[in-house]
Order: structure tokens, then C-alpha cells, then sequence
């Protein structure tokens, strides 16, 4: 394998293209849109500078492993700045819990919740600590590639009752209400449903109290920046803004990438970083066995999708933390209405990104850059005409963030505008609009997920949220290291 193509300039995209170049294979990455990034997208609008996300970098060693392939450093091209506390829980009732990896900071803010349930996190944080161990280190930069790897990971899986919810194996450790919440939401930041996400994803608690949260000083369109200028310095190509037509394939072998422009880039392998079931259905007309993986895909379950409102205002805001989660009055309701009903409900629960409070570089002086993400029903579950549901929903995210935080919210406002469901499916090529692929229950985990290589195109890869680990920085991340050890495993063959 001398030449390969990678299509999609997301962060699984350049991460799989800066591995290959690295090896000394001939890359280049084709994304449709005008701006490498994927789901890392930005704009600048007034003088703001707002990141489509995502917003919250963690275990930055998997990133750093990028550069130090070719004996370079993060360092010259990204400033990873940490982030304290790394999220801020807020309820309706006023209570704020500051969640952090400062051991006595964090004890405290349990103390204020129920004294009685700090030795219960002591005994989860050494369950997060074997599910990270044996979930992340040991499987999660590994292709499932046949059932046999499966049933090798099980014992480990079982030995920490994968086939639990995050939320239930929380509920044996700790009693209220509030610190179940806090310590179970983060499979929300993968797509999952905290009611039904196996247990193994508590790895994130670890991951995050291990290695901290960061941000990227400009943004993360910066850390997006840092990866292209890395991968084109190694001699890779990046076209952007000509979107893939096709994946064209000769018996079982990708044989080329064509695009909407008419440029044809005959290859060795093709890896996609694409929305799957677009890459099978609709980049993979010429073959049969893609067609029928297309279908069977289209009846998986799907992650939601998000509502997204980007505000610049005047005025700064030292009070509200870089990251803040604002629940709403219901939590395992609310998860039902958006994961099993598909109803768009009066209430929500918010994520509040607040950037300009660790760069105020991304506003104008005396001015803050903000954005509040609800998550949604998919298009799939939830038939709603966003051209008149958006300005509705819109103003009532802004109300409930001037309810909570900042009064005088809409007299402020000096830009805004909001990303939808369709906005996903129509800029991502997303399906249904979903803003994480395949939701991470543990019957659409490791192989059980889209394989890193496929199973009938031997010549053609995959990498991203759509297949093994998932979605999230460090997953996909962790997906570009497995796809790459299988492609140059080829190479050698």
C-alpha cells in the first residue's frame, strides 16, 4: 500500500491521515465542506469566533502520540491550555456542584450533597478505575474484527456487569439523587443514554480525573488547525469544499474515490471518515455487499441529535465557568422523551460552553462568546419542521440561560444563530441527523460495531464515532489508531 485516501477532515479523518503519512504511505483527505474539522467546525461572525464543538479535550497523550510518530511536538503547532473546575452542575433549585480532580475540592462538593455517599464514590472511582483499564487501555485502540475478540474481551466485560447502565452501576455506589446525575451524564457527551449505556463507559470519570480537561487556546477549530498544518508539513494533501460522489469499487476492491468536481483519486485503500450509513448507501451504489450492510445499518439504533444556540453578548462574565451543565427539573423523564418517545418536551437540560472566560481572544474586548446544546430526538424519532420549531426553541434556551445566569441576556446580544437536527444531516451528511452515529448500548459496541475494516472490501477502512470505540476526541482518536495499525498491517503484507 503506497497511496491511500481518507475521506472526511474530521478529527478521525487527519488523526488516520497524520498516522499513514507518518508511515510513509501517500495521503490525501478529501472533505466537502470549506473547513477541515467535521463536527470540529467553526465561524467567525462579528468578530466572535464560535466552535461548533467539541468543546471538551481529554486524554491529550492520544493526541500528543500524533506528533511524536515523526519526532515532532504538539506544543509548536496547539496550546493546550487545563480547565478548573471541569464542569460546573447547576440544578433548578439553585445547588451548584463544582466537579473537578482536586481530591479535597471534589470531597467537599460531595459533602454539600449527602456526606454519607463520599465513601460510595471512593469504591466507584476504583470501579471507573478497572472498567478504564480494561476498557480503554486494553480495548480501546484495538479492532473487533471477528466474534472471536469479542468473546476474549468478555470475561473482563462481565467481571464488571457491562450489561449494567452507567446510571445503575452509579446507584450502587452512591445514594442521591444529585450525585448519580453528576456522575453519570457523561455518556450524554458520547450520545448515550445514561439509563442504558453500559456500565463500561464510567471509564470516562477516570479518564477525565487521570488526565484532566483542556481546551485549546483559540478554540478547537485551533487543535483542527494543528493537525492539517502537522499532516501537510509530513507531505500530505487536504482538498477541501469537493465533496465524494463515490467509492468506486471493481469485484471486492475499492479501487478509487471519485468526487462532485470530477476528480478521481485511484488508490490502494479508502478509509471514511463519513457518516457510515452515508458511506455504504449512498458512497457505495457500485456494490452489493455495501448495499445490504447499508440496510442492516438502517435499522441500528441511533444516537440523538442537538440543538445548539451560539450567542456573542457584551459584557464578561468571570463568574461562569468555562464548561457548565444546567439540568432541568426532570432527568430520567427527560431521557425517555428524547432516546425512547421522540418528543421534543418543554423542558431540557443545557450544556453551557463558555470559551472567553480562557480566551477572551474569541470576542471582542468587553464581550463574551457563548454556546447552550440541548440534546434532541433525531429526525427519525421526532418529525419536527425545524424552520418553525428553531427560532422557538431558540428563544426559550436564551430565557432559561438569563433565568439562571445572566438577567439581562437579549438586551446583550450582539450575534446569534442556532444549529438543528437538519442542519446535521444537510452539513454532515448525518443519518437522521444525529449527532454521534450508533448509539453506544453494549449491542452495538466493539464488534458489534461498524468494523474498522470491512468484512468484504478488504481494502476499505473505517474510522470515526460510527466504529469502534465511538464518538468523543479520545474515541475516534483511538479509532484512527486502530484502523491505522490494520491498514499498515497490510502494507506489510
Amino acid at each position: 500500500m503506497k497511496r491511500a485516501a481518507v475521506i472526511g477532515a474530521g478529527f478521525g479523518g487527519l488523526a488516520l491521515a497524520i498516522r499513514l503519512q507518518s508511515a510513509g504511505v501517500e495521503t490525501v483527505v478529501i472533505e466537502a465542506r470549506d473547513k477541515p474539522g467535521g463536527r470540529g467546525y467553526y465561524w467567525e461572525r462579528d468578530g466572535f469566533v464560535f466552535d461548533a464543538g467539541p468543546t471538551v479535550i481529554t486524554a491529550p497523550e492520544s493526541l500528543e502520540e500524533l506528533w511524536s510518530l515523526s519526532g515532532h511536538r504538539m506544543a509548536d503547532d496547539v496550546t493546550l491550555v487545563p480547565v478548573s473546575p471541569f464542569y460546573r452542575l447547576n440544578w433548578p433549585d439553585g445547588t451548584n456542584f463544582d466537579y473537578t480532580n482536586d481530591d479535597s475540592i471534589l470531597t467537599a462538593e460531595i459533602a454539600k450533597l449527602d456526606p454519607a455517599d463520599i465513601a460510595g464514590y471512593r469504591r466507584f472511582l476504583d470501579y471507573s478505575a478497572g472498567v478504564y483499564r480494561e476498557g480503554y487501555e486494553k480495548l480501546g485502540h484495538v479492532a473487533f474484527l471477528d466474534f472471536g475478540s469479542m468473546v476474549k474481551a468478555a470475561p473482563a466485560l462481565m467481571k464488571y456487569q457491562a450489561w449494567r447502565s452507567v446510571y445503575s452501576m452509579v446507584s450502587t455506589f452512591v445514594k442521591n439523587e444529585k450525585l448519580r446525575e453528576a456522575l453519570s451524564f457523561h455518556t450524554l457527551l458520547v450520545g448515550g443514554n445514561p439509563m442504558t449505556t453500559s456500565a463500561i463507559y464510567a471509564l470516562i470519570h477516570k479518564l477525565e480525573r487521570d488526565g484532566g480537561v483542556w481546551f485549546a487556546m483559540g478554540g478547537t477549530n485551533r487543535l483542527v488547525a494543528g493537525m492539517v498544518r502537522h499532516f501537510e508539513r509530513l507531505g500530505g494533501k487536504l482538498v477541501l469544499g469537493d465533496a465524494v460522489e463515490e467509492i468506486e469499487t471493481l469485484g471486492e476492491r475499492a479501487t478509487a474515490v471519485r468526487t462532485k468536481s470530477g476528480a478521481r483519486f485511484e488508490v490502494d485503500a479508502v478509509a471514511s471518515n463519513a457518516d457510515i450509513v452515508h458511506s455504504y448507501r449512498d458512497l457505495l451504489k457500485g456494490s452489493r455487499s455495501a448495499q445490504r450492510t447499508a440496510g442492516r445499518l438502517e435499522r441500528k439504533r441511533f444516537s440523538p441529535s442537538l440543538f445548539v444556540v451560539h450567542f456573542g453578548i457584551k459584557g464578561t462574565w468571570p463568574g461562569i465557568p468555562h464548561h457548565m451543565i444546567l439540568f432541568g427539573p426532570r432527568y430520567k423523564g427527560l431521557l425517555a422523551d428524547i432516546y425512547d418517545h421522540g418528543v421534543l418536551s418543554e423542558d431540557f437540560s443545557l450544556y453551557l460552553h463558555h470559551p472567553t472566560v480562557t480566551d477572551p481572544s474569541m470576542a471582542p474586548e468587553g464581550h463574551s462568546t457563548f454556546y447552550a446544546l440541548a440534546p434532541v430526538p433525531h429526525m427519525g424519532k421526532s418529525p419536527v419542521d425545524w424552520d418553525e420549531v428553531r427560532p422557538i426553541l431558540e428563544k426559550r434556551i436564551l430565557d432559561e440561560v438569563g433565568r439562571r445566569l445572566i438577567p439581562d441576556i437579549h438586551e446583550r446580544i450582539v450575534t446569534k444563530f442556532s444549529y438543528a437536527p437538519t442542519d446535521f444531516q444537510h452539513d454532515l451528511a448525518a443519518h437522521l441527523g444525529s449527532a454521534f452515529s450508533l448509539e453506544p448500548i453494549l449491542t452495538q459496541s466493539a464488534y458489534f460495531r461498524v468494523h474498522n475494516r470491512d468484512s468484504s472490501i478488504p481494502n476499505l477502512y473505517f474510522v470515526g464515532a460510527g466504529t469502534h470505540p465511538g464518538a468523543g476526541i479520545p474515541g475516534v482518536v483511538g479509532s484512527a489508531k486502530a484502523t491505522a495499525a490494520l491498514m499498515l498491517e497490510q502494507r506489510q503484507t
